[in-house]
């Protein structure tokens, strides 16, 4: 396997998971901080809203696997 190949899935891969860890983080934060102040209904949409959120990319993680299984099955061919 190409050794350029499995860095840039590696790096893909971290960068992804970086930015989930920080959107979640700071879904959190606003979260906490905004809670006192909005009504029920304000906290329904953003829960929905971060499911949606959280959803979507639990779909974007399976595709990339996906698209890593892909590439490494061909390279596995080439050889």
């Amino acid at each position: 396997m190409n050794v350029v190949s499995i860095v840039a899935i590696v790096f893909g891969c971290s960068l992804l998971a970086l930015g989930v860890i920080g959107g979640t983080i700071l879904i959190a934060i606003r979260m906490i901080k905004g809670s006192a102040s909005q009504s029920t209904q304000q906290q329904e949409k953003e829960t929905q809203m971060i499911q949606e959120i959280f959803q979507g990319l639990q779909q974007m993680e399976e595709r990339v696997d996906a698209l890593e299984t892909l590439l490494m099955e061909r390279e596995q061919k080439e050889k």
